[in-house]
């Protein structure tokens, strides 16, 4: 009787792990498309908190932890190279098809997130919070949009802050690092780069994406385990505001039908990823 379960077991197991990959993929996608957020991304996806619980306390449970988040590094790594460059292609000549594709990606993952957010509780002052952060983040946004661009050439120390950038992306949800590399004229470089392997712009980048998440991590695991409904009703409000904030304007005819479909693709696909995911619940790993 014992070998069916351990079958099962090893089952949801080898599922889980393909999951985080899954999950991992697209939270690499999110960093490279503008517009997009690989934060949130890792929000709905319920990446976000352990990620920041384990790079805010790295001594604890480390191997666990690691292990945990390995396919999710892998496919984040395939997310941004293997993608970089069909994204690149994608975004330049089907841009409203696949921001809403990603829109219906995030709305179908939005009922798991809002439950989460309320799992200890909810008052009246976090629907203020929700309601306000995401009407303050949707006027950020757009008032972006009208930042003139400003060119920087492709120096080493340009990839370690653009790779700050999309540090700063992972740690505060909501904010797209491609939309600032798009002003700052890096980013066609850098989507380039990264198709064709040229370390020379990937390391710097790493080196800056991993010393500002390292650094920012422990503020926001301490934030979480003071005021966990606030955190994630701010974060909410993030979600809410910039997936307003990047809804595609001038879409007509024809367009207009495919948009609507690839919105029901992404919303079904990501609900039916956040239901598996609920089906075969991973242990809590911090």
């Amino acid at each position: 009787m014992a070998t069916p379960n351990t079958n099962s077991t090893k089952k949801a197991s080898i599922l889980d792990w393909f999951i985080r990959l899954i999950k991992g993929v697209l939270v690499g996608i999110g960093f490279i498309v503008p517009g997009l957020s690989g934060g949130v991304l890792a929000v709905i996806l319920g990446l976000y908190e352990p990620l920041m619980q384990f790079l805010g306390n790295l001594k604890e449970k480390f191997l666990k932890n690691l292990l945990f988040f390995i396919p999710v590094g892998i496919g984040g790594i395939i997310g941004v190279v293997a993608f970089s460059a069909v994204v690149d292609f994608a975004f330049s000549n089907y841009a409203a098809q696949f921001i809403w594709l990603f829109i219906g990606f995030i709305s179908g993952t939005f009922p798991s997130l809002f439950k989460t957010a309320g799992k200890k509780g909810r008052k009246p002052q976090h629907w203020i919070i929700l309601v306000g952060v995401a009407a303050g983040t949707l006027l950020l946004m757009n008032w972006m949009e009208t930042i003139k661009n400003v060119t920087l050439a492709p120096t080493f120390m340009n990839w370690v802050m653009s790779g700050a950038l999309i540090g700063l992306g992972v740690v505060v949800p909501g904010m797209s690092p491609s939309n600032f590399l798009i002003y700052l004229g890096l980013y066609q470089s850098m989507a380039s780069g990264i198709s064709h392997l040229d370390f020379g712009v990937i390391i710097p980048l790493a080196i800056g994406g991993i010393v500002c998440v390292l650094t920012f991590a422990k503020l926001v695991s301490w934030l979480f385990k003071k005021s966990y409904t606030f955190m994630y009703h701010l974060i909410l409000g993030i979600v809410v505001g910039s997936t307003l904030a990047i809804i595609p304007g001038g879409v007509s005819g024809w367009t207009i039908a495919v948009c609507a479909l690839l919105f029901a693709i992404g919303a079904a696909c990501s609900y039916g990823l956040a239901k598996l995911d609920e089906k075969y619940p991973h242990e809590s790993i911090v």
